[in-house]
């Protein structure tokens, strides 16, 4: 699999608002200098990275919201 080579060392990332802290179910997210949306599992930090345009982004968390149900 190629290096994404937009994410970089310096690469700010932050936890999603919606992670779990002690379930271990940590998803964090970068905006990138290509203006792409990074994803990748905090537990897994030198893992993959799923890199998406904004549009594919926001179509990934409408879709989310639309079958995630309410607990």
């Amino acid at each position: 699999m190629p290096e994404n080579l937009a994410v970089t060392p310096e690469t700010a990332w932050r936890k999603s608002s919606h992670s779990q802290g002690s379930s271990g179910d940590c998803v964090e997210i970068a905006e990138l200098p290509n203006s792409e949306i990074a994803l990748r599992d905090s537990k897994l930090v030198p893992g993959p990275v799923l890199t998406l345009t904004r549009a594919a982004f926001a179509a990934l968390v409408t879709t989310a919201l639309l079958t995630t149900p309410n607990p």
